[in-house]
């Protein structure tokens, strides 16, 4: 697969990791993406996909693209035979200003990119990257539209400031504490959080935690579950293995062989280190 990315200037990088463009044959046809402190958006230029948020949902189809808010749970992705694409690798708050409703009512419940941004908006936007020279332009195009799209956005500091604290300490620091250093309530923090990620600071932090400790994983080597739960502060292994569930659907010990899987069939893809084989 091709893969191309670059970081957007300002101020776009206060909202955005980076942009992207993905072609090619993906290595699965279901790729499992499990649940962490990021959030999404794909302009599709292929063949529809389909996702499934959530082993209790039925998959839906999306055909011009879809945006994702910070999940709770594992996303199922359905590839056609050969994908095309560019999307946007937002931090958690950078969704906001480009949406038209609360990010809580997108929580595990991926639209449509023209349930976002309307038809004729989309057509054109994929229209004229489906015409563009090559990848690199068409990020530049991406990028215009994101900033002709940028607004101002009402509690975007104090959940910015609060959001990279709780990534800095990787789930580690207490709510309260954030709460008092920014003199706000408890519910106003999380009516914030709420409306511009998705979920309340507690729950971003769980999810920051929790990609730490997986991140930290070789699967190349042996795992020591026990050593790994009580480093990362986890209650006991028990504890561990349910949030393991939660975010990605897979025991602990599942999870690596499945990682390891995709090492020994695709070494060094460029989707290597996150998705996961669902097949």
């Amino acid at each position: 697969m091709e893969y191309v990315s670059r970081a957007p200037r300002p101020p776009l990088d206060e909202l955005i990791d980076d942009l992207y463009y993905l072609e090619g044959a993906p290595p699965y046809a279901r790729l499992t993406l499990p649940a962490s402190p990021a959030a999404f958006l794909i302009v599709n230029l292929g063949p529809p996909f389909r996702i499934r948020a959530g082993a209790d949902i039925e998959a839906a189809e999306y055909a011009d693209g879809c945006v994702v808010t910070m999940p709770t749970r594992a996303l199922e992705f359905g590839y056609p035979p050969r994908t095309r694409s560019v999307g946007v690798h937002f931090k958690t708050w950078g969704p906001a200003p480009f949406l038209p409703m609360p990010a809580a009512e997108l929580c595990d419940r991926p639209v449509t990119l023209e349930q976002v941004w309307g038809r004729p908006a989309v057509a054109e936007l994929r229209d004229r990257l489906a015409t563009a020279g090559g990848p690199r332009e068409m990020l530049t195009l991406l990028e215009e539209e994101l900033m002709r799209r940028l607004g101002e956005t009402a509690g975007l500091g104090l959940v910015r400031h609060t959001s990279r604290v709780i990534a800095a300490t990787s789930g580690a620091v207490a709510i309260d504490d954030l709460r008092v250093s920014a003199g706000v309530s408890s519910t106003h923090l999380a009516q914030r959080f709420k409306e511009l990620v998705g979920v309340t600071p507690k729950r971003l932090a769980r999810s920051h935690r929790f990609a730490a400790t997986v991140f930290s994983i070789n699967p190349a080597e042996p795992v020591d579950w026990a050593d790994l739960a009580s480093g990362a502060g986890y209650f006991d292994q028990a504890h561990f293995g349910h949030e393991f569930r939660a975010f990605t659907g897979l025991t602990p010990t599942r999870y690596v062989e499945v990682r390891r899987r995709f090492m020994r069939e695709h070494p060094g893809h460029v989707l290597d280190g996150w998705p996961l084989p669902a097949d």
